[in-house]
């Protein structure tokens, strides 16, 4: 549908997913934006980045289109198989446990197992659905139209100049180009790229490819590899065919002074189980070539302006190793047209707006960038990197004990997808603890299984107001600021806070929390939820919400690791998957 004005209430550049994720959800919660989005290209076409998160589930759901993804038949992805750290034995981490994972048909739909969950897509075929669905919901695309031109006065976008020749202006302006950052690079927003994680990365397509492990209907892990150089990834993306990439540091590429393609069946060659997935495998390029790009984290320096905003790749990007890709271009999509959306309801708090999105998004993509590092500082199988990994540790001052990376990740923030909700980046404060230990060893213990005392620290905070995106509307919620320290008086960090004020004794903290789960959640969810809270008060407690000591008159609890299921060998896992719930089958 193309329409002849040219005036449009948002004007959005890209069609892939942080694009498609603004203008669907304008248009579901405000119908009577019209809303525009500028392709250069003709979909569908190919792009790699084909791993997500669960995140990326939950926001396609209140998208409205989780249902045509799903009808896609795209590989289920459960979780990921690793060779990372010190130690070459894989080891994996699932968003969901595997023995746990039930039979069923598809396509499903977003409830119970699946909302734990995420997929491996064909980016040809998921991005065209995500266009398709945004054009049902009422917006206009543009295809094989570039924009030649970006017109502006001072901070202010006065419209976009065409590869047709006409002139489209819009009262908002959105940058969704990914890496090539056009409305970014018009308007001089300089872009942070750490040189730590200046990577190449060089990929094939496989027709006739194995699945290593096949769980329930549909079910399977993304693996990747840890070489002397670098890593591999192998992704399922159908029942025969996988997207496997190269990713190594720039400056290694150059200094081995080989092609592309070579490097790339090197590293293929150094993997038996990787080598045996492809072994009746036939390359989508004939092994004469290999596809390419730099995987080059970075942060802009702001994210919004007078009436423009920056979303997905043109406003940061982390590193691969995290597959965090695709979750930061849904999430900071859904962050502008929530945005947007306010501004239109009520543009006196558009200051307001505006400042939460471009901190809370830059910190959101800061923390994955930080974790990123620790990462690669970490690995201890890139012995043809050591001095790089070495750099990078001592770049980023880690001594790199799991005690001193732990604070030096601690240190940058819990970033809250969702108000209430403390996260490391795209993992739970748990599982990013659990992480360090398997890189470095020895055992990073929650801090709070230290004492049985708790009590709020208020003092030098200041009342304030954080958003929480919820049905298309930014909710004011009250909360406490210290410095960069935020704690919200919603969700788990709410109800803890206001524990606290009644009692400060772990036991009675255990026993209220127990018998408030026991009458809120679904049985069997009652452990998951009580780790939630837990990791709540550890999160306020480091960030000093909380002060806690330890009473010897007074009873403590146990607290243990809540990730056993999540985070173990290869060998801890096929012992469990003994006893599955549903079909599992290993080639």
């Amino acid at each position: 549908m193309v329409q002849s004005a040219t005036d449009f209430d948002v004007a959005i550049i890209g069609g892939g997913p942080a694009g498609s994720t603004v203008a669907s959800l304008l248009c579901k919660y405000n119908p009577n934006l019209s809303v525009l989005i500028l392709e250069k290209e003709k979909f569908p076409r190919e792009h790699v980045g084909e791993s997500q998160l669960p995140l990326v589930s939950h926001i396609l759901h209140e998208m409205g289109c989780w249902e045509k993804v799903e009808q896609a038949g795209f590989p289920i992805k459960l979780g990921v198989s690793y060779t990372w750290g010190q130690v070459s034995e894989p080891w994996e981490f699932d968003f969901f446990p595997a023995e746990e994972f039930e039979d069923e048909p598809r396509p499903a739909k977003y409830d119970g197992q699946r909302r734990h969950t995420a997929f491996q897509v064909e980016r040809a075929e998921y991005d065209n659905i995500l266009l398709r669905h945004a054009e049902e919901m009422g917006t206009t695309i543009r295809e094989q139209t570039g924009v030649d031109e970006i017109l502006k006065e001072g901070d202010s976008i006065t419209g976009f100049k065409l590869s047709t020749g006409e002139t489209v202006t819009a009262k908002h302006y959105v940058d969704a180009s990914g890496h090539a950052g056009l409305l970014r690079r018009a308007m001089g927003v300089e872009s942070m790229a750490p040189k730590e994680l200046r990577n190449v990365a060089f990929w094939d397509y496989w027709d006739n490819a194995k699945w290593k492990v096949e769980i329930g209907v549909g079910g399977t892990r993304v693996y990747v590899r840890s070489l002397p150089f670098g890593w591999i990834w192998f992704i399922p993306l159908g029942p025969t065919r996988a997207s496997v990439g190269l990713i190594c540091p720039s400056d290694y590429y150059k200094e081995r002074g080989i092609p592309p393609r070579e490097l790339y069946d090197e590293a293929i060659s150094l993997l038996p189980d990787i080598s045996e997935q492809l072994s009746d495998a036939k390359s989508e390029l004939n092994n004469e070539s290999v596809h390419t790009t730099k995987n080059w984290s970075h942060l802009a320096s702001r994210l919004v302006g007078d009436n423009w905003w920056l979303c997905g790749e043109s406003a940061g990007f982390a590193d691969p190793i995290l597959a965090a890709g695709m979750t930061l271009a849904h999430s900071s999509a859904r962050e502008t047209a929530y945005s947007i959306l306010d501004i239109e309801h009520d543009e006196s708090d558009a200051k307001w707006v505006k400042n939460r999105y471009d901190t809370k998004n830059r910190k959101n993509i800061d923390q994955h960038i930080r974790f990123a590092k620790y990462w690669y500082a970490a690995n201890g199988q890139f012995t043809d990197l050591q001095d790089h990994c070495i750099e990078i540790a001592k770049d980023a001052g880690l001594k790199l004990s799991p005690k001193d990376a732990w604070r030096w990740l601690s240190q940058g923030g819990f970033a809250t997808e969702f108000a209430g909700q403390a996260s490391l980046g795209s993992f739970s404060l748990n599982a990013g603890r659990h992480l360090v230990d398997r890189f470095l060893g020895g055992e990073q213990k929650m801090k709070i299984a230290e004492y049985n005392v708790f009590k709020l620290n208020m003092r030098g905070a200041q009342k304030d107001v954080i958003g929480d995106l919820q049905n298309g509307e930014i909710i004011r919620v009250p909360c406490f600021k210290r410095g960069e320290a935020v704690l919200p008086l919603t969700g788990q960090y709410g109800e803890i806070h206001d524990m606290l004020k009644q009692s400060g004794d772990i036991d009675k903290i255990y026993s209220y929390l127990m018998t408030h789960i026991r009458g809120n959640v679904a049985p069997g969810a009652e452990n998951t939820t009580l780790a939630g809270y837990l990791q709540t008060l550890e999160a306020m407690l480091i960030q000093g919400w909380v002060t806690a000591k330890l009473d010897k008159r007074k009873p403590q609890i146990q607290i243990g690791s809540t990730t056993g299921r999540m985070i173990r060998s290869e060998s801890a896992a096929k012992e469990a998957l003994s006893n599955a719930k549903g079909s599992i089958k290993f080639h």
